[in-house]
C-alpha cells in the first residue's frame, strides 16, 4: 500500500507542501480533515450517532469519536471527502446532501505506544440526517470498532458536564478468521455488525476535541434540517 501523504499548511491556512501521514503527526503540521456527524429523529426525539475507533489506530485508539472523520490527502478536495462516509460505514451520500455546520481549529496531542503525535487540524464540519437502524450500517474493518447511539440532549447534557455518564446502544463489528485475512488485505473491508449491546459512556472517553467543539456541533446539530 502507498503510503498516505497529506497537503500541509501554515497557521494562516496557507499551503506549503505535502508530507507523509507519519511525518504530519511527528513534526506537528498543518492539515486538513473532514468530519461528518450523522442524526436520525425518532418521533419527537432525535438521535446522534458516534463511533468507538479501532484499538490499532495510530492516533486516539479505542475513543468515542466523530460518526465518520478522516483525513484530506495530498490534492483531495473537500468535496471528494464524503468518502469517508461510504469507506467507514458503507453510507452512500453525495456531498450535496451535507449541511456545512463549522469549521474547527484543533491542536491535539497523545502518545500510542509510547510514539508522540502531534495533531494539528482544519477540520471542516458536517451534518448529515439518515434514518436508518444501527444495523443497517456496515463498518470499515481498520476504522471502526462498533458504532453508537444516543438522544442528542443526553450527548449535550454530557459535555456541559449536567450528567457524568449517559446509557447508549451499540453495535459492533463481527470479526470471523476470514474477515481477519480479507482485514490484512484490505483496509476498507464492511464488516456485518452484531445485535444490540448497551453501554455507559462518559466524556473523558471521547477524542479530546475540546467541550467547545462537541457542545457547539451538538448544538448544530439540533437545527440540522430533516431529509
Amino acid at each position: 500500500m502507498t503510503p498516505e501523504r497529506f497537503d500541509i499548511y501554515d497557521d494562516q491556512q496557507n499551503w506549503i507542501g505535502t508530507e507523509l501521514r507519519s511525518v504530519v503527526h511527528a513534526e506537528g503540521f498543518w492539515h486538513r480533515s473532514f468530519h461528518c456527524w450523522i442524526v436520525r429523529d425518532e418521533g419527537s426525539q432525535r438521535l446522534v450517532l458516534f463511533q468507538r475507533r479501532r484499538d490499532i489506530k495510530d492516533t486516539f485508539p479505542g475513543c468515542y469519536d466523530i460518526t465518520a472523520a478522516g483525513h484530506l490527502t495530498a490534492g483531495e478536495q473537500l468535496h471528494e471527502a464524503s468518502r469517508e462516509l461510504e469507506e467507514e460505514l458503507g453510507v452512500l451520500a453525495p456531498f450535496e446532501t451535507l449541511t456545512y455546520l463549522l469549521t474547527a481549529r484543533q491542536q491535539l496531542e497523545g502518545q500510542v505506544h509510547g510514539v508522540p503525535f502531534i495533531d494539528r487540524e482544519f477540520s471542516s464540519v458536517f451534518g448529515l440526517c439518515l434514518n436508518q437502524s444501527l444495523e443497517a450500517y456496515t463498518l470499515q474493518a481498520s476504522e471502526v470498532d462498533s458504532l453508537y447511539e444516543v438522544p442528542l440532549d443526553d450527548l449535550i447534557a454530557l459535555f456541559r458536564g449536567e450528567t457524568h455518564v449517559i446509557q447508549a446502544a451499540g453495535v459492533q463489528a463481527v470479526q470471523s478468521a476470514s474477515d481477519q485475512v480479507d482485514q490484512a488485505n484490505s483496509n476498507s473491508v464492511p464488516l456485518p455488525v452484531q445485535t444490540r449491546h448497551l453501554r455507559e459512556i462518559r466524556a473523558a472517553e471521547f477524542v479530546p476535541h475540546g467541550t467547545e467543539y462537541y457542545i457547539d456541533v451538538l448544538e448544530a446539530l439540533v437545527h440540522l434540517p430533516k431529509n
